[in-house]
């Protein structure tokens, strides 16, 4: 099987004191039981560093029959992302994008200005069909992802069962709209 991830993702560029809220997220996840206060080597590269599932996330998941949480099991950890990163699915990502006022495909400009918003440039992307300007995440994106400086990354989730209630709730504690990030990595062949 190969890794996955679920990753909730504020949708805009630079959110106003990232670190912060970051340590206030863990601090709510912890206090509900949904992951370990202390970080452990539960991250999906070796060595990475992550919050380990707890017992407690099953109150966030609405598991079907048969389907159990992956406790301690490795490469299972909340690994959070406090740097400018893009967040997209690995395979089959067919980078295409849309302008939400003209609504024509302008995928090949708005990631080829990636070069621009990686280093913190600038946050906004302008339409070169019709001028439109907005946070780049304003953008429509057929196949989820965000691009934040705000990330946490639930590694071999089942994040499929992420009950409504929780999403919501993650939404109202961050202040902005969220994007769930679907990812499934390439295998690694040497855990064949």
């Amino acid at each position: 099987m190969s890794d996955r991830q679920y990753i909730i993702v504020p949708q805009v560029s630079s959110y106003p004191g990232s670190q912060a809220r970051a340590r206030k997220i863990l601090r709510w996840l912890t206090g509900l039981g949904i992951v370990e206060p202390q970080l452990s080597a539960c991250g999906m590269r070796p060595g990475a560093l992550g919050h380990a599932m707890a017992p407690g996330a099953e109150r966030v998941l609405d598991l079907p029959t048969g389907v159990s949480l992956p406790l301690d099991q490795p490469r299972t950890g909340l690994e959070i992302v406090t740097e400018r990163c893009i967040f997209t699915p690995e395979r089959d990502f067919e980078k295409q994008a849309g302008c939400p006022q003209c609504r024509r495909e302008i995928g090949e400009a708005l990631f080829e200005h990636l070069e621009a918003w990686m280093p913190g440039e600038t946050d906004n992307f302008e339409c070169p069909e019709c001028g439109f300007e907005d946070d780049i995440n304003g953008f429509i994106f057929p196949q989820p992802c965000a691009f934040s400086d705000l990330g946490f990354i639930f590694n071999n989730w089942p994040g499929e069962y992420f009950l409504r209630a929780f999403l919501d709730e993650f939404r109202e504690r961050l202040g902005f709209p969220i994007r769930l990030v679907r990812v499934r990595l390439q295998e690694d062949p040497a855990r064949r």
